[in-house]
C-alpha cells in the first residue's frame, strides 16, 4: 500500500509539474503587454502593420513623456494628434504645441518626443510608410504618396 501512496503521489507531482509547465507561457503572454509599454503612461496599440504600411494609435495619459528617439526602420513617418494637449519635440527644437488634426511629417532616424500637457488622456496616430513595395523612392509630396497616407489613415479611424 505503501508503495501504491508513493506512486499516486508522484503521479500527482508530475501532473502538477505539467499543468504549470502548461501555465507558464499562457502566463508570460498575458503579461507581454505591460512590458511593451515604451515609458509610463504611453500606451501603443498597433492597428494595421503591412509589407508597405505600419498604423498605430498612441494613448497618452495626462503628464506622460515619449522619450526622444527616432525610427530606423521606415523612411516616412507621420505623426497626428487626434485629441488631447500635446508637445512635439522634434531634433533640437523646443517643444511645440500639437493639436488635434494637425500632421507632422519625420524622415528616417529624426529624433522626436512628445508629451501630454493637459489634464486629461491624449491620443496620437502614427503612420510608418516602410520601405516595402517600393515606397522608399516615393516622393512625399506627391499625389500617390499622400493617397497612400490617406488610404491608412481611413482604415485606421476609431469610431
Amino acid at each position: 500500500m505503501t508503495d501504491e501512496r508513493g506512486n499516486i503521489m508522484r503521479r500527482n507531482i508530475s501532473a502538477g509539474a505539467l499543468t504549470l509547465a502548461l501555465c507558464l507561457p499562457s502566463f508570460a503572454v498575458a503579461q507581454a503587454p505591460a512590458q511593451r509599454e515604451a515609458d509610463p503612461g504611453i500606451k501603443p496599440t498597433r492597428m494595421i502593420d503591412r509589407a508597405e504600411v505600419r498604423v498605430s494609435r498612441v494613448e497618452i495619459q495626462p503628464g506622460a513623456t515619449r522619450r526622444v528617439h527616432a525610427h530606423n526602420d521606415v523612411p516616412f513617418h507621420l505623426w497626428v494628434p487626434m485629441t488631447g494637449t500635446l508637445e512635439l519635440t522634434i531634433g533640437s527644437e523646443p517643444p511645440v504645441a500639437a493639436a488635434p488634426g494637425q500632421a507632422f511629417f519625420l524622415k528616417r532616424g529624426t529624433l522626436h518626443g512628445f508629451r501630454n500637457v493637459g489634464t486629461t488622456p491624449a491620443a496620437v496616430l502614427e503612420v510608418f510608410v516602410k520601405d516595402g513595395a517600393g515606397n522608399a523612392d516615393r516622393d512625399p509630396h506627391r499625389e500617390d504618396f499622400a493617397a497612400l497616407a490617406l488610404a491608412a489613415l481611413e482604415r485606421a479611424r476609431v469610431p
